[in-house]
C-alpha cells in the first residue's frame, strides 16, 4: 500500500507502524498506547504514547468523515529522541511532542488498535534517516599487507626491467659481422621479438612478457584465502561456549571478520562504566531524608575497599560474622535492597520528620514516566520504566508503602499509608505538566494538584544542578545531605536529589502559557526555549533529601581488568558519573590499586568558581584553559620524576579544555604515561573525541567497549568497537564490530582469540609471501639461465594451479587451527599478549627474514636441479634432460620445499593440517600422472613426463632429498638456536609446558 503524508492509518495490535505517524486516538478511553521499539534501539521495555485529548474521540473510521486538521512540524531528520510540531484543530493550536510520535518499524503492543496520521514516509522516516553506512575499518596487518604487495610489484617491475635490458643488449649483439651468437634463435631470419636490428622494441616486448611471467610473484590468492580464514575464525569466536552468557542467552557475535587479528594488538581499552563494568540493574540501597541517613547496606565498593585495606567496617565485625558481612546478598525484591527498620513496615511514621519522609516517597511514586503493568491473575504490579534508576525509585516507594498503581493523561494514582489512620488509602493527583529529563537539564519535574487543591512542583535531579535551585528557606537539611551524598559517592552509589515547591495559581498559569507557546514553535531552538521557560519555575525549591542506588559490578570484572592490565593493556574509563563514584568503582574493579598515585584534574574547585564569577564568559574560558594546562604540565613534571605507577582522573569540564587543539597533545602525553585513566562526567561527544585522539596520536590499536546509545560514537571511532548486550538497548551492539554478553568475556576474546588470530594471520601471510617468492624467483633464475628469452620452465597448467591446489590449503589450515599454546596457558600467562601489541610476528625484520629464506630456497632449488641434471645422462639411452623434465623436477622440488616449510612452521598439528600438507604433495603426483596421460594437445610439455622420464630415473629421486635438506637447513638451524638460546615468550612457555607436569598449568 502506498502511503502519502496526511493519510490516516489504522494499525492493529502486534502490527508494525508503516510510516512515522502522529497518534490521534486509540482503543483505550484514555488515548494511550504501548509501543515496542526493539527494531529502533533494541530496548524491550514498552513505551507509553499519549494522543492529544482534542483528537481522542476519533476512535472509529466514520469519525474522520468531517475531521480537518493541520500539522506543522520539523523537517525530516535522524533524531529519534526529539520531535517538534503542532496541530491545529477547530481553531486551537496544540503542541506535538515525542509522546505523540509513532515511529516506523516500532510495534503496537497491548493495545487493540490506534489511529494515526502519516507525517513522514519512505526515506524521510527517522529509521531510514538513521540507516547510515558504518565506518570502514581495516586492520593494521591488512594495511601492511597492501604495502608488501606494492613492494613486491615494484620488485616484479625491477626484475622485468632488468631482464628486458639484458635481453635487449644480448639481442643487439646476436648478429655481428655475419656471425650469430644465439644461433638457435636464428637472428638472421626472425620475428620482431628477436630481431637484432630492432633490439629496443624486442626489449620492450620482453618487458611485458616478463611482467606476465613473473606475476606469480604477487600472491593474488592471498586475499581470498585470508577472507576465508577470517570468516572461519569468526565462526570459532561465535561458537566459543566460554563466552556464552547463559543468563541472557547471548553468545559472542563477531559482526565483522575484518578485525580478527586486530584483537591481538590492542594497546588501549576505552570503556564505559554503567552497564559495561556494572550491571545497570539498579538497587535502591540508601537514602538521606531531612538530614538523616537511612539504609545499612554495604556496597560492593565498600567490600572491595575493605578487602584491600583494613577497613573500619571490618574492624567492627567479629571473626564469627566477618564472612557473613562480606558475602554478597541478593535483594528479595528486584530493585530494592534497602534495609532499615526505621523506615520499613510503616515505622517511618514514628520518625521525627515523618512529614518530610511522606513527601519524599510520595515524590518518588509520582515524579516519573513509568508505566504500571497489573497482572490480572495475581494482581501484582510491575513497572515499565525508561531507565533502571527510575524503576528502582518506583519500586522503593512501593515497598515503603507508596504504591504507584495507575496513570492516565490527566491523573496519577497511588496507594499510600495514611499516617493518621494507619490504613492504605488511594490518592489521585491531577497531573498538569511533565517536564521530562534530558542530559542537558539533568533533572525531571512534574506539576500536580493534590486532593486539597494545592499546586505542587516535584523535582528530582543531579546534585550539581539541584542545590543551586534551592530557596533560602529550603536549605535546612543541605549540609547533612551534602555530607551523605559524598558518603554515598565514596561507596560507589549513584545519587539523586529530591526537592519540591508549592506554586501559586497565577504563577502556574503564566508558566503554562509560556511553556505551551515555546512547545508550539517549530524552530531549531525550540527545545532550548522550552528549557529556558522550565528554568523559570524550577527554582526556590525546598530540599527533601537524596536517594542512593547501587549499580553492581558485573561478575568477574575485577579479575578481568587485572588480567588485561597484566597483559600490558592500558585501560581508560569514560563515565558520566561523579568523580568520587568513579574513583571508588575504580578501586572495586582493580583499575585503581592501593599505593598508586592519583593525578586529579578537577574543575569543580573554589578557584574555578571564583574565576567564573569574576570574569566574563570568554575571559573565564581562557583562564580556565590556562589553569588546566598548568595542572597538566605540573602532572607531567611529576611523572618525569616518579617511578611509581600513576593514574589520571579528570572531570568533564576540565576534559573540555584538555581536548582543545592547543592542549590535547600535552594531555595525551600525560594520559598515555599513566597506567589508568578515568574521565568523569563525560558526554557522548567527549567519549568519541577522546577515542579519536588516542587512536590518531598514538597510532596504536584502540578498543572501545560500551552498552548504550551514548557509546555509539566511541565504538565507531575506535579501531575495534565491542558492544555489550545489556539493558540499555541494542544500539551499541548494532554499531559494534563484536558483541559479547558480559565485560568479563573480553579477557578470553583478547588474550585467547585475539592472540591466536594475530599469530595465525601473521604466519599465514608471511608463509604466502614465502611460497610465492620462492616459486617466482625460480622462474627468474631460469630466465637468466635462458638469456631472458621469455621461455617458461613450467607447464602453463602447473603455473595456474600452484596457488589453487598444491600450496594454499595448508596455509588456510594454519590460519584456522594453529595454536602456539593452549587457551588456558594464554590466560595463565597474559604477558604473551604483548607479542601482538609489539607486532613481533609481522615486523619488517620478520618479513624480510621470510623473504630471504624464500630467495635462498629458490636458489637451492634452481642450482641443485640445474647442476644435478644439466650434464648427466638422464635416461638409459643416454639422453640428457630436456625442458619438460627440468620443469617437472623443479616444480616437484618447489611443492615439497614449501609444504615441508609449512610443516616446520606449525605449532599445533591436527588431522586436517596433515591432510592438507601431505595431501598437497600427493595431489601433485596424482596431477602429474593424470594430466600427463591426457592428449599432448592438452598436456603439452607434461605429456607422460612423470611415467616415462622422471619416475624411472634415479637422478630425479636423488635430487629431491638433497634440495629439501639444503633449502630447509637454514630455517631449521635458526629456529633451533633461537629456541634454546634466545627463546621468545611463547617458546619459553612451550618448553615449561613440555618439561613439567601438565597439572601445574591447569
Amino acid at each position: 500500500m502506498d502511503l502519502r503524508v496526511g493519510d490516516v492509518v489504522k494499525v492493529e495490535k502486534d502490527e508494525f507502524f508503516p510510516a512515522d505517524l502522529v497518534l490521534l486516538s486509540s482503543s483505550y478511553e484514555d488515548p494511550i498506547c504501548y509501543v515496542e521499539t526493539t527494531n529502533l534501539d533494541g530496548e524491550t521495555n514498552l513505551k507509553l504514547k499519549q494522543a492529544l485529548q482534542a483528537t481522542s474521540y476519533l476512535n472509529e473510521d466514520s469519525a474522520f468523515k468531517d475531521f480537518r486538521g493541520i500539522i506543522r512540524c520539523e523537517d525530516p531528520n535522524a533524531n529519534l529522541y526529539s520531535f517538534v510540531g503542532n496541530l491545529d484543530v477547530a481553531g486551537q493550536r496544540y503542541p506535538l511532542t515525542l509522546n505523540q510520535l509513532l515511529l516506523r518499524d516500532s510495534k503496537l503492543k497491548n493495545t487493540d488498535y490506534i489511529y494515526g496520521v502519516v507525517i513522514f514516509t519512505g526515506h524521510d522516516t527517522k529509521v531510514v534517516q538513521n540507516s547510515v553506512t558504518p565506518p570502514s575499518k581495516r586492520s593494521k596487518i591488512e594495511k601492511q599487507t597492501d604495502k608488501l604487495v606494492y613492494l613486491l610489484f615494484a620488485v616484479l617491475v625491477l626484475m622485468s626491467f632488468t631482464g628486458s635490458v639484458v635481453f635487449g643488449i644480448a639481442t643487439r649483439e646476436d648478429l655481428q659481422h655475419g656471425r650469430m651468437k644465439r644461433w638457435y634463435l636464428r637472428p638472421d631470419e626472425t620475428t620482431i621479438y628477436y630481431n637484432p636490428k630492432r633490439a629496443p622494441i624486442a626489449a620492450t616486448l620482453q618487458f611485458f612478457t616478463a611482467l606476465l611471467l613473473y606475476s606469480y610473484l604477487i600472491p593474488i590468492s592471498l586475499y581470498v584465502s585470508v577472507e576465508i580464514v577470517k570468516v572461519l575464525q569468526s565462526c570459532l569466536i561465535n561458537k566459543d561456549l566460554h563466552m556464552y552468557y547463559e543468563e541472557g542467552d547471548k553468545p559472542a557475535h563477531a559482526r565483522t571478520s575484518n578485525l580478527n587479528e586486530e584483537l591481538g594488538q590492542v594497546d588501549t581499552i576505552l570503556s564505559d562504566k554503567t552497564g559495561t563494568l556494572t550491571c545497570n540493574s539498579m538497587d535502591f540501597v540508601k537514602c538521606s531524608i531531612a538530614g538523616t541517613s537511612y539504609g545499612y547496606g554495604v556496597t560492593e565498593v565498600e567490600r572491595a575497599l575493605a578487602r584491600k585495606k583494613t577497613s573500619s567496617l571490618a574492624q567492627e565485625k567479629s571473626d564469627e560474622d566477618f564472612h557473613e558481612f562480606y558475602t554478597e546478598t541478593n535483594p528479595l525484591v528486584k530493585g530494592f535492597n534497602f534495609k532499615d527498620e526505621r523506615i520499613t513496615n510503616g515505622r517511618w511514621v514514628n520518625e521525627p520528620y515523618s512529614d518530610v519522609i511522606l513527601k519524599f516517597f510520595r515524590l518518588l511514586a509520582i515524579c516519573h514516566t513509568a508505566i504500571p503493568d497489573v497482572n490480572e491473575e495475581n494482581g501484582t504490579v510491575t513497572y515499565e520504566a525508561e531507565s533502571p534508576d527510575e524503576a528502582a525509585f518506583v519500586v522503593a516507594a512501593r515497598e515503603v508503602g507508596f504504591e504507584f498503581c495507575e496513570r492516565s493523561q490527566a491523573s496519577i494514582s497511588i496507594n499510600e499509608l495514611d499516617p493518621i489512620t494507619g490504613k492504605k488509602v488511594k490518592r489521585i493527583f491531577e497531573l498538569l505538566k511533565v517536564i521530562e529529563f534530558s542530559s542537558s537539564r539533568k533533572r525531571m519535574s512534574v506539576i500536580i494538584r493534590d486532593e486539597e487543591g494545592n499546586l505542587l512542583l516535584l523535582c528530582k535531579g543531579a546534585d550539581s544542578i539541584m542545590f543551586q535551585r534551592l530557596a533560602s528557606n529550603g536549605r535546612e537539611f543541605e549540609e547533612h545531605t551534602r555530607l551523605h551524598i559524598n558518603e554515598y559517592a565514596n561507596a560507589g552509589l549513584r545519587t539523586m536529589v529530591l526537592a519540591y515547591r508549592q506554586l501559586e495559581e497565577g504563577e502556574y498559569q503564566r508558566f503554562n502559557e509560556e511553556f505551551t507557546e515555546a512547545k508550539n514553535m517549530i524552530i531549531a531552538d525550540q527545545e532550548k526555549l522550552a528549557e529556558a521557560v522550565a528554568e523559570t519555575i524550577e527554582k526556590d525549591l525546598i530540599l527533601l533529601g537524596a536517594t542512593a542506588v547501587e549499580d553492581k559490578l558485573q561478575i568477574g570484572v575485577p579479575e578481568c581488568i587485572d588480567k588485561l592490565a597484566r597483559a600490558g593493556i592500558k585501560i581508560w574509563v569514560l563515565t558520566g558519573d561523579k568523580m568520587e563514584t568513579a574513583i571508588n568503582i575504580g578501586f572495586a574493579c582493580s583499575l585503581l590499586r592501593q599505593g598508586m598515585k592519583h593525578i586529579i584534574i578537577n574543575s569543580e574547585t573554589a578557584e574555578f568558581d571564583a574565576l567564573e564569577k569574576s570574569l566574563n564568559e570568554s575571559e573565564a574560558s581562557e583562564a580556565l584553559k590556562a589553569n588546566i594546562l598548568h595542572q597538566i604540565e605540573k602532572a607531567n613534571d611529576l611523572l618525569a620524576s616518579s617511578n611509581e605507577s600513576l593514574s589520571l582522573i579528570i572531570d568533564g569540564k576540565a576534559l573540555t579544555y584538555a581536548l582543545d587543539i592547543d592542549v590535547k597533545d600535552f594531555f595525551l602525553e600525560l594520559a598515555i604515561s599513566c597506567s589508568t585513566v578515568i574521565c568523569c562526567r563525560s558526554t557522548p561527544k567527549q567519549k568519541a573525541l577522546v577515542t579519536r585522539l588516542v587512536k590518531l596520536k598514538t597510532r596504536k590499536t584502540t578498543l572501545a567497549i560500551g552498552d548504550g546509545a551514548n557509546d555509539v560514537g566511541m565504538l565507531q571511532e575506535a579501531d575495534i568497537g565491542v558492544g555489550i548486550s545489556g539493558f540499555e538497548g541494542m544500539q551499541a551492539v548494532m554499531s559494534s564490530d563484536i558483541a559479547i554478553g558480559q565485560f568479563r568475556y573480553l579477557e578470553r576474546l583478547l588474550l585467547v582469540h585475539g592472540h591466536w588470530c594475530y599469530r595465525r594471520i601473521s604466519l599465514m601471510i608471511c608463509y604466502f609471501f614465502y611460497k610465492n617468492i620462492a616459486f617466482g624467483f625460480t622462474l627468474f633464475f631460469y630466465q637468466a639461465y635462458a638469456s631472458f628469452s621469455g621461455q617458461t620452465v613450467y607447464n602453463e597448467w602447473c603455473l595456474s594451479l600452484y596457488n589453487v591446489l598444491f600450496t594454499s590449503l595448508p596455509a588456510i589450515a594454519l590460519g584456522v587451527f594453529d595454536q602456539d599454546i593452549p587457551a588456558r596457558l594464554c590466560l595463565k600467562f597474559p604477558v604473551l599478549y604483548q607479542q601482538g601489541v609489539q607486532n613481533v610476528l609481522f615486523s619488517w625484520f620478520r618479513i624480510i627474514g621470510w623473504a630471504s629464506n624464500a630467495i635462498f630456497s629458490s636458489i637451492c632449488i634452481f642450482l641443485i636441479c640445474i647442476l644435478g641434471l644439466e650434464d648427466q645422462a638422464f635416461r638409459r639411452s643416454g639422453e640428457v634432460v630436456g625442458l619438460e623434465i627440468l620443469g617437472a623436477t623443479m616444480y616437484t622440488c618447489v611443492v615439497w620445499v614449501v609444504n615441508c616449510q609449512m610443516a616446520l612452521s606449525i605449532n599445533y598439528f591436527t588431522y586436517i593440517q596433515h591432510l592438507f600438507i601431505w595431501g598437497g604433495i600427493a595431489l601433485w603426483y596424482i596431477f602429474l600422472l593424470a594430466f600427463g596421460a591426457m592428449d599432448p594437445s592438452i598436456s603439452t610439455t607434461a605429456f607422460m613426463v612423470f611415467i616415462e622420464a622422471c619416475a624411472p630415473s634415479p637422478s630425479f629421486w636423488l635430487v629431491l632429498p638433497l634440495v629439501l635438506f639444503v633449502a630447509l637447513l637454514p630455517y631449521f638451524t635458526y629456529t633451533a638456536i633461537q629456541m634454546h638460546f634466545f627463546p621468545m615468550s611463547h617458546q619459553m612457555i612451550q618448553l615449561m609446558y613440555a618439561q613439567s607436569d601438565d597439572t601445574e598449568f591447569v
